[in-house]
């Protein structure tokens, strides 16, 4: 996978998932990616274009798409920082933004919960 093709964001974007993928140590050469045809809404334009993006990291075995946009480009842009999100999940889980912001949901969550409970026990009354 080659990094110099235009992706339709800005240069400091992908400036920064290049410095986090090599922070994380991937070789770009090994990242396969294959387009087919999304599915869903969009008419014509979905129906006619392939434009799904799939990507694949055979050392840890995982896979991501991504057919969000219209724009193969952006697709692949987007495709490929979600791939850097999966892979730093697996090596450096201690720094990875999205388990933080799991951490953070389940926390909120589970807040909310408490209250809920709290605010539904029966009163009990002292005779």
């Amino acid at each position: 996978m080659r990094l110099n093709e235009d992706f339709g964001v800005s240069p400091g974007k992908l400036a920064e998932l290049t410095a986090r993928l090599a922070r994380l140590g991937v070789d770009l050469a090994l990242v396969s990616e294959t387009f087919s045809r999304g599915g869903g809404k969009g008419g014509q334009k979905i129906n006619k274009t392939a434009n799904r993006v799939q990507l694949h990291y055979p050392p840890l075995d995982l896979r991501v798409a991504c057919q969000r946009e219209r724009k193969r480009g952006l697709n692949r842009f987007l495709a490929l920082r979600e791939l850097a999100d999966e892979i730093e999940m697996k090596v450096s889980p201690g720094t990875s933004a999205r388990l933080k912001a799991f951490a953070r949901l389940r926390k909120s969550k589970s807040r909310a919960r408490s209250r809920a409970l709290r605010k539904a026990a029966p009163v009990q009354e002292n005779a």
